[in-house]
């Protein structure tokens, strides 16, 4: 699995291409030109992104559940602590 800085490295990049390929869209008259753009880049890289956007809530949920867990398994074990079984 993926760690989550990489991801939001990805993330931040393919914002980056989504925005340039917007940019070039808005510079350019040419319709075939903007039909070829929009297919080839900016609708991949804005699938990619939102891809990654879901991904990185995935990993962040799996974060605060593991986070719960351990929380649980430290605050039994301090009561353990505190109550002589250990």
């Amino acid at each position: 699995m993926k760690n989550t800085k990489k991801i939001k490295s990805e993330l931040q990049i393919y914002s980056y291409k989504s925005g340039i390929t917007k940019q070039v869209i808005q510079s350019t008259i040419n319709d075939e030109i903007i039909e070829t753009i929009k297919s080839t880049y900016q609708v991949p890289f804005v699938e990619k992104y939102e891809q990654l956007k879901q991904y990185i809530r995935v990993l962040e949920e799996k974060r605060k559940v593991y986070q719960m867990f351990v929380d649980k398994i430290q605050k039994v074990s301090e009561t353990e602590v505190n109550e002589g079984h250990v």
